[in-house]
């Protein structure tokens, strides 16, 4: 089921995200997903070489998810593939039923495994999301007729609510609407406040947001996102909280705790919520119940 059609329904969509693995053995991965993601949440997010760092595919690996019952979302990057294969792959996931898609233009490729590997970039997120507008009305981005009924998808675009410059934001987001986006998910957030103020100005476009939230694994984990991950702020009394208890942190008792409360603070301003565990599928279920879902 698309993920437009719970939300026109009122519910609070929850999704995780997970990584394939480098390499075609998946069973690991599956048996992560149906032990602590499958009843508890309702699609998972399948990473499209997640940081420049090669990996198995995500239509495959989301192909597999769908025969294991699990619903997929298919992310989508324009760094890898020009725009002949961006709609091929995305023709190639309606005819496998996968139908919830997120459109990311994707990271360079300077910043992964094969830092000498030339980026595409042939579209970008909003030229996505348009290509993909262009394909459920049948026809491609040259403006050829598809054979058959066209496809029909939930087109998840993404947003930073907690950058510096929000309008800045609420522009792109407002270009990515204007584009064809159904529903939005957003960077981690780490400020609520932020994320509420910024919901506030987000109403005027009338579409789904989901609260994006990352486990703060570690100092040294935070303090990297905050010196390289854009649109990320840890505030230093989460850092403090972090230090001070070293030996539940190390537990990641104190991660989980901080990501439920931040849930608990924003989800009534919000209309769903993406987990972005980064390896940690099996505290999500514990978060979850922290946090009142």
């Amino acid at each position: 089921m698309r993920l437009t059609e719970l939300f026109e329904r009122g519910e609070f969509v929850v999704t995780a995200e997970v990584g394939p693995p480098k390499g075609i053995n998946i069973d690991h991965l599956i048996d992560e997903v149906n032990t602590y993601l499958k009843d508890r949440v309702t699609a998972v997010n399948v990473t499209d070489n997640q940081s420049s760092v090669m990996r198995l595919g995500s239509l495959a690996t989301c192909k597999a998810f769908k025969d294991e019952g699990i619903p997929p979302i298919f992310q989508v990057t324009c760094r890898d593939r020009n725009r002949i294969a961006l709609q091929s792959d995305i023709l190639s996931a309606a005819m496998l039923g996968i139908d919830n898609l997120l459109l990311l233009t994707g990271d360079h490729t300077t910043l992964g495994d094969h830092p000498q590997s030339k980026p595409v970039f042939d579209l970008d997120s909003v030229s996505l999301i348009h290509a993909v507008k262009q394909l459920e009305s049948g026809v491609d981005l040259a403006g050829n007729e598809l054979v058959g009924e066209p496809p029909k998808f939930a087109k998840g675009a993404v947003v930073s609510p907690c950058s510096d410059s929000v309008d800045v934001q609420l522009a792109k987001m407002e270009a990515k609407v204007k584009a064809g986006a159904d529903y939005f998910q957003t960077q981690a957030v780490y400020e609520p406040e932020k994320f509420i103020e910024f919901m506030e100005k987000a109403k005027q476009f009338g579409v789904p947001v989901m609260l994006g939230v990352v486990i703060p694994k570690s100092v040294g984990m935070v303090k990297f996102m905050n010196a390289n991950v854009a649109g990320i702020h840890v505030p230093d009394h989460l850092i403090e909280e972090l230090k001070k208890d070293k030996e539940k942190t190390k537990a990641g008792i104190t991660g989980v705790e901080i990501t439920a409360r931040i849930i608990k603070e924003c989800k009534d301003y919000c209309d769903g919520l993406h987990i972005m565990a980064l390896g940690w599928e099996s505290k999500v279920p514990d978060i979850l119940t922290l946090a009142g879902l």
